[in-house]
């Protein structure tokens, strides 16, 4: 990794040159838990392998649910990860001081090695000890689980904090709502113990604690310690027989806090972007709270959006899915630009300066900058035709009101069809004398939200996550077989440049994502499909084997996630028609998948196309 870069810029309380970076922060992270025989687990792709809850990767423990679930890793028991994630709900209330699309996760694990003692011994030395963060003892508060009927006092973790210097006065013990984890309700489960950082600020009364949200106590670290087990709804947790721990830390929100800042924006990961936006801007960062709020919108978003382009699988603007929230990224960033009179040229100068300020955690961003920068531009461009057309529904909206309000309604449309936010609507409207009904627009705009919840609900019920039964995990099992054979056989007909981009299973169909410059043509999908299908008939085992990465890539083993991989690797074998690195789950013979027919073919995005399969 490249030596960290030093960014000019107005400081909160501390000195540049005493200023902790995301990048330095990141290396003591590497080098602690390196010092405690801890293997790093690579970044994961944003793009969930395997995974159809949720659009992105929004958690750095999301890789190593399977882990959780008690397979054995790879790479050992100890573990730890520098995680990029990105979460969509918030996207509204990005702009205020703290909520950020994209963000890096802390993470280490233990799986059925150490537990709570250590791990709380771990966490504190860490944070307190002078050659790692050094924060002092009185500036650290933590909770513990209350206990209830299902499971006890966590005497345990309060006394090894106590021990270790925290006073007695800090340790605060919290009901289930405030320190319990579980996935869902069934399933691991257990108490956390969260740790807190003393802003100073005083406190917002006697009763004042970490459960505030007055603002004097911060959260920066959680310990979930995994040690029960829901196996049905309504049952009392029972004791797992390997027990883990989870741990988490929100890498920008530590850098902000232990700088003293009030928000991420201040800190050396956005600081040059929004310098660089500023120098083309008519108005300056700190001009007023409307300017602030632009001018974090922009950053915030061109962030999220390089991650998004720059990542192993990048994901492209399109009208469904990853790639809508894509889109939506890029044109609010575009408008908030037009608000400052920044073009959206200019905005790739900040794109540029996120690959160079992050090329020093992720070295092959630097590789992907001009497919970064010409996935914004094209985009870019197209908005550019749209937005002149939304201008024109506006003047057509505003010529037909037979009086002075637009409702809520047209509000939204121009919103959702053009991607006008209410507030360019509102600037618009008063430069004609006009007023807009935002309470007509919130309500459309929720409803809309509804929707589009009760469709992502609709997508999880049907994925690999979600099996019902034993009959479910076997359909699931025999279309994750056949998405393999589907890759072969592609590669085969179509090339070698044909490379996965992405995977969705239900019980009933599969749906496979691949790179690819063309429309696929009638001849090269009927022979893709012969191909799959008389790997089908030739009924060869799967093989299953544990291997070193450089065993499984020497063996021709394909896998576009070999990255996130440590020294061994699991690879799944079908004859000599497929080799890929995978977790499963599979059939135990290619027989089994019966007959293979592709259902439609159709661009997913700029450069890839998808295919829709079944066994029939």
């Amino acid at each position: 990794m490249k030596t960290e870069t030093t960014h000019k810029g107005k400081q909160n309380k501390k000195d540049s040159k005493d200023e902790l970076t995301l990048v330095s922060l990141i290396n003591k992270w590497r080098e602690y838990w390196v010092g405690l025989n801890h293997k790093e687990v690579a970044n994961a792709s944003l793009v969930p392998d395997g995974d159809t809850s949720v659009l992105f990767t929004t958690a750095g423990m999301q890789p190593l649910i399977p882990y959780l679930l008690g397979k054995d890793h790879q790479q050992g028991k100890r573990l730890f990860n520098v995680q990029t994630c990105w979460r969509t709900n918030d996207i509204e209330e990005v702009g205020d001081n703290r909520h950020l699309t994209a963000f890096h996760m802390l993470g280490n694990w233990s799986l059925g090695d150490y537990f709570k003692e250590e791990s709380i011994k771990y966490s504190f030395d860490f944070l307190t000890d002078k050659k790692w963060l050094g924060i002092p003892l009185e500036k650290l508060s933590v909770t513990v689980f209350e206990g209830d009927g299902n499971a006890p006092r966590d005497e345990v973790s309060a006394s090894r904090w106590e021990t270790l210097g925290i006073d007695k006065k800090n340790i605060y013990f919290m009901p289930k709502k405030e320190n319990w984890w579980a996935a869902g309700d069934t399933g691991p489960c257990g108490p956390d113990t969260e740790i807190f950082y003393d802003t100073g600020k005083p406190a917002c009364g006697r009763d004042c604690s970490p459960a505030c949200d007055c603002g004097k106590y911060i959260e920066i670290w959680n310990n979930v310690f995994m040690e029960y087990n829901v196996a049905y709804a309504g049952q009392k947790p029972e004791k797992l027989p390997r027990q883990n721990v989870d741990t988490g830390m929100g890498a920008e929100r530590v850098v902000a806090v232990l700088n003293g800042m009030e928000t991420p924006f201040d800190a050396d990961f956005f600081r040059g972007a929004i310098e660089t936006l500023e120098a083309k801007a008519n108005a300056k960062y700190k001009t007023s709270v409307h300017t602030e709020y632009a001018y974090r919108v922009i950053a915030d978003h061109l962030r999220a959006i390089t991650f998004a382009l720059g990542d192993d699988m990048p994901t492209t603007p399109s009208n469904t899915g990853r790639g809508y929230i894509l889109r939506r990224l890029i044109r609010r960033a575009i408008m908030r630009g037009r608000y400052l009179a920044i073009e959206s040229n200019e905005l790739l100068k900040a794109i540029d300066w996120f690959i160079s300020y992050y090329s020093q955690i992720y070295p092959n961003l630097k590789s992907r900058q001009s497919f970064i920068r010409q996935e914004f531009k094209q985009e870019a461009d197209k908005f550019a035709k749209t937005l002149s057309q939304g201008v024109k529904e506006f003047e057509e909206i505003a010529a037909g009101l037979s009086g002075k309000i637009i409702s809520g309604l047209q509000v939204f449309k121009l919103y959702d069809t053009y991607g006008f936010p209410s507030e360019l609507t509102h600037e618009m409207a008063s430069e004609r004398g006009l007023a807009i009904d935002m309470l007509g627009f919130k309500k459309a705009f929720e409803e809309h939200q509804e929707k589009s919840r009760t469709g992502g609900a609709a997508q999880f019920k049907g994925g690999v996550m979600e099996a019902k039964s034993a009959e479910d995990e076997l359909k699931l099992a025999r279309l994750h077989s056949a998405t393999h054979l589907l890759l072969a056989a592609l590669r085969k007909v179509v090339g070698l440049t044909v490379e996965q981009r992405g995977s969705n299973i239900t019980t009933e169909r599969l749906r496979f994502d691949f790179l690819c410059d063309h429309k696929l043509t009638s001849e090269e999908l009927a022979e893709a499909e012969r191909l799959v299908n008389e790997a089908i008939a030739a009924d060869y085992p799967i093989v299953c084997e544990e291997m070193k990465l450089a065993d499984a890539k020497a063996g021709g083993a394909i896998g576009i996630f070999s990255d996130k991989y440590g020294e061994r690797v699991t690879v799944y074998t079908m004859g000599d028609f497929s080799k890929e690195l995978c977790g499963g789950p599979h059939a135990k013979r290619t027989g089994e998948l019966s007959k293979f027919k592709i259902t439609k073919e159709e661009a997913s995005s700029s450069g890839v196309r998808r295919i829709k399969a079944e066994l029939i």
